[in-house]
């Protein structure tokens, strides 16, 4: 299994030379499993990028699920700049799982960001065959690969998701807030993970001033892995006031208190 980073930004893309290293893309992550077959999670500015060397490879999977966590506009806003949506040879099934998760048109949601007042291109003429899939369950098996999913803090819902393929595992929650501490569902949720990818978006100092917006820091980030006893810890969702120098000097603290810790960078790809 492998894990590569399109998009490490929070709220909005960032566009200057001082956020070259560690990208200034909204979320978006690729997963490739070992057969070669490939899932995307989330779908924010990232995945422009993600499409266009898809296609550059002559990608010719029929079928691809696009995961998402949540439907905060820096996870979708790429969406309508995903070469591979345009293909007609191709299924891309969007997934939201979870129970409880407030969604009354999973469909609608895609169709008004590409409303004409929005965007030239309607969903319904982008070429790729749309699958919909609103799962209430917090836990399917999809080819062979075991996915789980559980509810997190965050302004309107979101959903961490939790991988098994064979012996590997996979641990992605973005967009999470805590509270005072570390709430033991999550802690168990991560559990003995190979990589957890976990939202570490504020210092401690900031996330003060920042409750009840939905996001963690990064000390709390190393407080799970720690608790869980991952593997590996990439911390994500980096805000978008955050520059290079900046998460470089943050990188090296965090990795003090948590050695097999990195901050996520775009490119950055990583082999379970």
């Amino acid at each position: 299994m492998k894990i590569k980073f399109y998009g490490t930004r929070a709220s909005i893309p960032v566009c200057d030379w001082k956020f070259l290293e560690f990208g200034g893309n909204t979320t978006c992550i690729k997963l490739t499993r070992d057969n070669g077959r490939i899932a995307i999670f989330d779908a924010g500015s990232g995945i422009r990028k993600l499409g266009a060397e898809l296609t550059n490879e002559s990608f010719s999977q029929d079928q691809l699920f696009i995961a998402f966590t949540h439907f905060h506009w820096d996870h979708i806003q790429g969406f309508p700049f995903f070469t591979p949506a345009y293909n007609p040879n191709l299924i891309i099934n969007i997934l939201a799982m979870g129970r409880d998760r407030e969604i009354e048109n999973l469909e609608g949601i895609f169709k008004d960001q590409m409303k004409a007042e929005y965007f030239p291109i309607p969903l319904q003429a982008m070429g790729a065959k749309f699958n919909f899939l609103q799962i209430e369950q917090n836990e399917i098996e999809i080819n062979d690969v075991l996915v789980q999913v559980i509810k997190q803090n965050h302004p309107g819902g979101s959903y961490g998701y939790r991988l098994k393929d064979n012996d590997k595992c996979f641990v992605f929650c973005t967009d999470i807030e805590h509270g005072e501490s570390i709430r033991p569902e999550i802690v168990e949720f991560c559990k003995d993970a190979d990589l957890l990818v976990h939202d570490g978006q504020y210092t401690n100092e900031e996330l003060e001033s920042h409750r009840g917006w939905g996001h963690s820091s990064m000390d709390q980030a190393i407080e799970v892995a720690e608790m869980a006893k991952v593997k590996k810890l990439i911390i994500t969702h980096h805000d978008p006031v955050h520059n290079d120098v900046f998460l470089a000097k943050v990188e090296k603290e965090c990795q003090k208190k948590y050695p097999n810790c990195f901050l996520a960078r775009e490119g950055m790809e990583i082999e379970l």
